[in-house]
């Protein structure tokens, strides 16, 4: 299954600087973990020797070109979904990227929203690496989390949340009977490089609570005093 506790892990290969640390923050704040490469040779080494969920890859780099890097990436066998990024709006450069390999493209000037929407899309079309099972899903009680499709329920009813939202939620059910201090939740949600305090932690627990307990009765998030916060495995309907 997924593994909620690992972060999701994007690199960037960009020889714009400005665009890419515009890019980079948007990222960053969805919570994503992101590393920048600002040229070919540089981009095509950290693609093959770490271990990434989505490459995002612009097409004219200094040294390699976006396609030969796609072209390497395929020849070395399995690696992470790539979105071409290019700022040729020409059919022939789209062709040749996805027939290299590429799950998607977005031609420059792109709306970050859009990126952000393809970024979702090729990570509920693949498995991340190091998952440690097959598709599978979570229940707690009414709750369900179908965790391939970063998708949650109650009662058969879709939940609309936001990646951290969800990503919180996978932790504690992911974790029944257990409860976490905020730092240990904020370390697996936000990852060790998030530069926040702890009070994100009570901020998105209101959130998950505003719309589970408040909208279908349900007490799913416990607060434990002194310690932190904690899932149970059953949560009661007090309808």
């Amino acid at each position: 299954m997924t593994n909620p506790e690992v972060p999701i892990r994007i690199l960037y290969i960009e020889d714009e600087r400005a665009i890419a640390r515009f890019v980079e923050l948007e990222l960053r704040h969805e919570g994503y973990q992101v590393r920048l490469a600002h040229d070919g040779p540089g981009g095509l080494a950290l693609a093959q020797n770490e271990a990434w969920d989505v490459i995002l890859l612009d097409i004219m780099l200094p040294g390699l070109s976006g396609l030969e890097i796609l072209r390497r990436l395929a020849a070395d066998g399995a690696h992470a979904p790539v979105i071409m990024l290019t700022a040729k709006d020409d059919s022939s450069d789209t062709v040749q990227g996805l027939d290299a390999g590429a799950s998607d493209y977005l031609t420059k000037p792109f709306a970050i929203e859009e990126l952000l929407a393809r970024i979702r899309r090729v990570l509920r079309e693949r498995p991340r690496p190091g998952s440690d099972a097959p598709a599978t899903r979570l229940q707690a009680g009414r709750l369900c989390l179908d965790l391939p499709a970063r998708s949650a329920m109650v009662d058969g009813e879709p939940l609309e949340l936001s990646r951290t939202e969800y990503d919180l939620l996978a932790f504690f059910v992911s974790h029944p009977d257990q409860v976490f201090t905020r730092d240990e939740i904020l370390n697996a949600v936000w990852g060790p490089n998030f530069y926040g305090d702890t009070g994100n932690v009570d901020v998105y627990v209101r959130y998950l609570r505003a719309k589970i307990d408040d909208v279908y009765n349900m007490q799913i998030i416990r607060t434990v005093r002194g310690v932190g916060y904690g899932l149970k495995r059953q949560p009661a309907s007090e309808a």
